[in-house]
Parts: structure tokens; sequence; C-alpha cells
């Protein structure tokens, strides 16, 4: 998502200076032109030929550097960036910037720029809580920086507590969030959900299906990354919760029927990617089930259809449910959108390379009374913004 973005990386004079190299790494391997700004004091932690070797750009650290004097250099960096960071964002920095002062080239490059902005503070407890610092911070924001919260640990100092940076792969999330997309889905209010259920059998064992929540967890990230405000209910699963995001934990087919249904009515938008059981055991044993040497049927009963719910129940939300076929995809799939009462299907064949459970891709096929888009082989990443461009234009956004 944040390939071709131009980022306007800012170095300050502290310890955390170390982490930004392996930021500068990782943004310049998502496709990012990432160009470093220091301070002559991040110059003491973090020599400026390590940023260099990382992102094949000369660092800056001189106002009055005059090696091209036809360019303002400051100006020129602040002009072509998409979005500013600053990280680690210092006590000092952070209250200069606050007050408007331009004092070398990191806050010169700081004050023309109009951009997405962030800051990551880093530093010492104390000196975080101080109420000078807390009252620039709240004025950045006030302006429309973006401020990232400090990490809670042992700080270098030896203290412990909040002020610790945190680690590259959160503020390189944080960074995606605000400066990857367009906020086109600001003012909705998009409910999610994703993975599997578990339906007890007994103390030790229940049923299940292979779902690993990929695909719902990566429309909440995508939705939560245009603006909207996301609640992701999610069944088991071993996955990151997506930044942004509210995330509602539960584990039985009846567990989410419970939750979705609780919200459904603050919703304007609802993606069913779960896979929800449609099948319990009729009875839940107190105890384990011993090994028997005959065979062992078990009743099952009906779970709550939750789409179908949902379908007959919706005031104006925009219902898009998941259809993961092993035959007849479209024929199957369009009698669900109808049976169901929605207005999408996103329908993908587990027969397919590059579909189904588990991976990073997938092959989704949209349908909606009128139409099927079939969309090629992508990541889920990509295949959620997809999804949610047609649910805008079905929208008339």
């Amino acid at each position: 998502m944040l390939e071709g973005k131009n980022i306007l990386l800012g170095v300050s004079g502290g310890i955390a200076a170390y982490k930004i190299a392996s930021l500068a790494s990782a943004l310049t391997k998502r496709g990012c032109a990432v160009q470093v700004v220091m301070t002559k004091a991040a110059e003491q932690f973090v020599a400026p030929v390590t940023f260099e070797a990382l992102t094949h750009r000369r660092v800056f650290d001189d106002v009055f550097d005059r090696a091209d004097p036809s360019v303002v250099r400051h100006i020129a960096l602040a002009a072509e960036a998409d979005a500013l960071v600053i990280a680690p964002a210092t006590a000092d920095v952070i209250a200069k910037i606050a007050h408007g002062i331009a004092d070398d080239m990191l806050t010169s490059t700081v004050l023309p720029f109009t951009g997405c902005r962030i800051v990551v503070p880093a530093m010492n407890t104390h000196m975080l809580d101080n109420a000078a610092t807390q009252e620039n911070l709240a004025t950045l924001r006030r302006r429309g920086w973006h401020v990232m919260e400090p990490a809670e640990g042992r700080l270098a100092c030896g203290d412990t507590g909040r002020g610790k940076m945190p680690e590259p792969e959160d503020i390189l999330d944080f960074i995606e969030h605000f400066a990857a997309c367009e906020k086109d889905l600001t003012g909705e209010r998009v409910l999610v959900t994703a993975g599997p259920t578990r339906e007890a059998l007994d103390p030790v064992r229940f049923l299940t299906n292979h779902s690993t929540g990929r695909m719902g967890y990566a429309v909440a990230r995508a939705a939560a990354m245009r603006g909207a405000q996301v609640t992701l209910i999610s069944g088991p699963v071993a996955l990151k919760k997506p930044p942004f995001v509210d995330l509602v934990s539960v584990v039985s087919a009846q567990d989410m029927f419970d939750a979705v249904v609780s919200r459904f009515d603050r919703s304007t938008i609802v993606v069913k990617a779960a896979a929800v059981a449609d099948y319990r055991p009729a009875a839940v044993s107190e105890n384990k089930i011993k090994k028997q040497d005959a065979d062992m049927s078990l009743p099952l009963e009906r779970t709550a259809d939750i789409l179908k719910y949902l379908g007959e129940r919706r005031a104006g939300q925009f219902i898009c449910g998941f259809s993961m076929e092993t035959e007849n995809l479209l024929e199957n799939s369009r009698a669900k959108l109808a049976k169901k009462r929605v207005q999408m299907i996103a329908a993908n064949s587990l027969k397919v390379a590059g579909a189904g459970f588990g991976g990073d891709t997938n092959v989704l096929t949209l349908i909606t009374a009128d139409a099927e888009t079939e969309l090629p082989l992508m990541s889920k990443d990509e295949a959620a913004h997809r999804l949610l461009d047609e649910i805008l234009r079905r929208r008339g956004r």
C-alpha cells in the first residue's frame, strides 16, 4: 500500500535512533522512496552512512549545505514528500516544531511541509509526562499531527515506564494507516467477521474448519486505513490485531451471532467473511468422551444463520457475505445471494490455485443482483481493497 510513496524520515537525537535503521529498511522494501534527514545529535547514535546504505539516498543534516546552490534543499525535500515521519522524536524536537522553531535541517524541513505528518515520541517517562511535553504534543495534535503513543517497558536510562520507542513493525503499521490511502470510508461504521468458530464436543474436543481469518482481517485493516470506524468480530485465530480496529473475540457460532446482532443496528456496512459452523454437537459432554471399541455417531443440530438473519432485517446497511465453494461456484453463490437477501457475495473456490484458506492470496468473484466481477489472483490485502471499492461504488460514494 505504500509503494511509490515519498517518505521524509526525520531522525532526532535519542538512543532509540538505532531502531529507525530497521524502519528505513522496511519502508524501502515496501517500495517507498525514503529520504532521511538527521539532526547532529542523532548522528552521535547512528552514522548517516547507515541510512544511505539502506535507502540508497544521501542523508541531509545541514541546512547550509550548498552542494547544489540552485536548490533550497529543505524546501525541496518538503515539497517532494507525501508523508513526514519523525522517529524518534525527542522532547527537544517536539518542543521546537510545536513552537515553529527552525534552527537545523530537520526543523527547517518540517516547517514548510504540508502533507501527512507523523511524530513518534521516545524519551524518559518523566520527560514524556512533563507538562511542557504534554502541552507540546497536544498542540501538535490540534494542528493535525498524528502522534503515535510510546510503548511501555525498560528504558535505556534504566527506568521502567512509558516512553519506549515502539517496534519498527508497529511504526510501519502506523505510517501505513495514515499515509497509504485516501480516507474515502470516513463516516462509515464497518462490521467485519473473520476466522472459524469452534463448536465444543467435550472439554477436550471441538468441531471447526480450516479458516485462518486472513481475508476478514485484511478487510478490517483496509477499511480502517480508508477512514472507517471498524469493528472486527473474530473467531479463534493466530493473527495480530489490525491497528485502529475494535476487536471482539468470540469462540462459537452462537457467540458470533450474539456479537454481530448486538452491533448490527449501529453498522452501515457489514462484511461477513467468517467461516461459521453450520452445525454443532446436539449435546456437549461435561467430561471427556472416552474411546470405545465400537464406532460412534455424533448427533448435530443447526446453528443460527447469521447472514440470513441480517439480510431479513437490514435497514439501509450494505451487506456482503462470503461463499467458499468446491463446485458450481457461480450457481451456488448466486443462490446464496438471493436466499440470504444481501447485496453482494464474495465467492471463491477451494479448488482454484491461490484461493481459499491459509494462503496470502485469493481469487474472488464479486456477485451482485446484476453483475459478476471476476478478480484475478492477488494478495488478500489487495482483494480487500477491491472488495471495498465495489461496495463504495454500489453505495454511490
